[in-house]
């Protein structure tokens, strides 16, 4: 495959993903969150199951089973509480606000990696503060001081958790078979949320036949499909330019929150995304005329 052509694949993964956050809007109106968050776990998990018996040419094998079935568990569990809080959340915020306050885990990522004892650059902390200031035009309410609405704290604290999942992939990616580690992931999280929906008391199916549609394009197309794309294009992309093509994910949930949910953004939210935007590619985009002109002064 040409690097063109994967960087094609990611892009398509990016609408994909951004897309999905309508969905998970739409499908809110006929199923509880933690129920839709069941059975688009389940969803994914049944697609990659086929995948791994009959698409063996996708698979990136690895040789360590016991790390595959432990990254697996631990993936969903961090992808379960992710999914809860950004599920719950995106009942009171806007898909575009959700798809860019989401995007937040590209700049928390490195800062998670100090746990790794991975060194963060200036340029990195820069981004952080750029982030900070970007969210703050988003979530908070003009004239209402401090006060974060409770959809915008409860994505923001998803994207954290988003931040551990992929800590935790970069901590096992080596040494598994990714596609079977995320089909353990989604069982592991269809499970973790079944257990929310009856500790909630909620219906498991609402509305099933009018959610179906969104159920099944987060299940194969946001997870399934959007996972192996994403293997498929990094295997010929470099890890920067990859991670900034997927970023691209919050434009697209926000084009879609427009187009296809007639929302709306305030002048000020729209700035608000600009610097969340801007923050996003400072973080993932290296500066290496930046570093040449530094030490030669």
């Amino acid at each position: 495959m040409k690097r063109s052509q994967a960087i094609m694949l990611l892009l398509l993964t990016t609408i994909i993903w951004g897309m999905g956050v309508v969905a998970q809007i739409a499908g809110m109106d006929y199923i509880h969150p933690f129920a839709l968050n069941v059975h688009r776990s389940l969803a994914a998990a049944l697609f990659l199951l086929i995948v791994l018996l009959f698409i063996p040419k996708l698979r990136d094998v690895g040789t360590d089973l016991e790390a595959t079935i432990k990254g697996g568990i631990l993936c969903g569990i961090c992808l379960s509480v992710a999914m809860a809080l950004q599920q719950y959340g995106l009942q009171y915020t806007t898909a575009g606000k959700g798809g860019f306050i989401t995007a937040l885990y590209i700049v928390l990522v490195p800062i998670g990696g100090i746990l790794l004892h991975h060194p963060i650059s200036k340029k990195t902390w820069f981004a952080v503060l750029v982030a900070a200031v970007g969210l703050y035009f988003i979530s908070m309410k003009k004239g209402a001081g401090f006060s974060m609405g409770r959809g915008d704290f409860l994505v923001l604290l998803s994207a954290v958790a988003f931040s551990v999942h992929i800590l935790v992939i970069d901590r096992f990616a080596p040494y598994v078979d990714g596609v079977a580690m995320s089909c353990i992931q989604f069982f592991t999280a269809a499970i973790l949320s079944l257990i929310l929906v009856v500790s909630t008391g909620a219906s498991l199916f609402g509305e099933y036949t009018k959610a179906l549609p969104a159920i099944l394009y987060l299940g194969i197309l946001s997870s399934g499909v959007g996972f192996t794309l994403q293997i498929m294009g990094q295997r010929y992309t470099e890890p920067t330019t990859a991670s900034l093509i997927l970023s691209l994910e919050a434009v697209f949930s926000l084009l879609g929150g427009i187009i296809l949910l007639s929302e709306a953004l305030t002048a000020r939210e729209a700035f608000g995304c600009v610097l969340l935007f801007v923050a996003i590619l400072i973080a993932q985009l290296p500066m290496p005329k930046l570093r040449k002109s530094s030490e030669n002064n």
